[in-house]
């Protein structure tokens, strides 16, 4: 498994997205990116996070970010989870993990559970900031939006 390290650029992918469309990694440069990974839709910790992006969403526009969540889910899971809790910004469907092993993101619990854990990319594609934290969903945004004003100092 590799793994993805500060200074590296964003890797180059294709993926779904909660509708179905496909989303190239190059399509993704140009402005701040925050790519999260979480371990499944609509689970307890997973909801906190996505609700916590969403509640802050406007910080992150305000940055000029845009925030993408990534998990194995298929897409229609990922519409019904993002038309469920109102989620304005983009789901992918990285299904069979391929993505999350790229980025070399780690499982929890004996490798039974997806880790959740947050890059920050600036608008080159250069990861500058990276936070792992499985329990503290919500700390994710906090570390994600301070990464962001980093950029701009």
């Amino acid at each position: 498994m590799s793994k993805i390290s500060i200074g590296d650029k964003l890797p180059q992918f294709e993926l779904l997205d909660q509708n179905s469309h496909s989303i190239n990694s190059q399509n993704l440069l140009g402005k701040p990116l925050v790519l999260y990974f979480y371990p499944k839709d609509d689970t307890p910790g997973c909801t906190a996070e996505a609700c916590s992006f969403r509640d802050n969403f406007e910080d992150f526009m305000s940055e000029g970010a845009q925030v993408v969540g990534v998990s194995a889910d298929s897409p229609e899971a990922h519409a019904k989870f993002a038309a469920k809790y109102r989620l304005p910004f983009t789901l992918l469907s990285d299904k069979g993990n391929k993505l999350r092993k790229q980025f070399g993101v780690p499982t929890n619990f004996l490798g039974l559970i997806p880790g959740r854990v947050t890059y920050i990319f600036d608008a080159a594609g250069t990861l500058v900031s990276e936070f792992n934290s499985q329990f503290n969903a919500k700390k994710h945004i906090s570390e994600a939006l301070e990464a962001l004003k980093n950029l701009q100092s």
